[in-house]
């Protein structure tokens, strides 16, 4: 079957894409409401790296329903600040769950009892038992399209790894375990992944 695009709709082509390009991963991005103690936590499976001089990963934040930008995007330009966790296969269901639109200012922290902690010298907490965060800083966006959905670019500024899923070898280079991490992986429609045994060829 050969999918002609233009015949599609934005939803529809949305559709295709997040079913072929598989599997991605899941940037659940933590960043600050405004509010004392107040955050938003929502999951975005269009996210990668981009380099590491500087080293750069990227999100792609639309829009509510409603037409107002997400809150991850309009927290991003405000307040510069963000946390980009690396989700485990057994945090699937507060994955999610933290999808969901709420009105701006309302945490999902709160709303489905979710646990944080501080993270030393910065002005954010982490999610408790994720094994991967990324403490990052707004960086640049570009906007694209009629919907001008923003794609954002965010500098890695310090990663915390859960202990006992990194080594560093002989090089002195940091080496995570998979296996221990268990990331979960984003397929189309509501289908996840695990990544099962990981291997290595030399």
């Amino acid at each position: 079957m050969r999918i002609d695009f233009s015949d599609l709709s934005p939803t529809q082509r949305y559709h295709v894409m997040t079913q072929v390009i598989v599997p991605r991963p899941i940037a659940w991005v933590l960043t600050d409401n405004g509010g004392e103690g107040s955050y938003n936590l929502a999951p975005y499976s269009y996210f990668n790296a981009l380099s590491s001089d500087p080293p750069l990963v990227m999100i792609s934040a639309g829009s509510k329903p409603t037409g107002e930008i997400k809150d991850t995007r309009h927290n991003i330009f405000e307040r510069k600040n963000l946390v980009i966790h690396i989700p485990s296969v057994d945090q699937a269901k507060a994955v999610t769950d933290s999808a969901v639109t709420l009105p701006h200012g309302e945490s999902e922290l709160e709303k489905f009892d979710l646990s944080i902690t501080a993270e030393e010298g910065w002005p954010l907490p982490r999610v408790c038992n994720a094994p991967i965060a990324m403490l990052c800083r707004y960086s640049e966006h570009h906007e694209i399209g009629p919907k001008k959905q923003a794609i954002i670019y965010c500098e890695v500024l310090d990663v915390y790894v859960r202990d006992g899923a990194c080594v560093k070898d002989a090089k002195g280079r940091v080496k995570v375990d998979a296996n221990v991490v268990q990331p979960l992986g984003r397929l189309g429609a509501n289908e996840y992944a695990t990544f099962g045994e990981a291997f290595s060829i030399e």
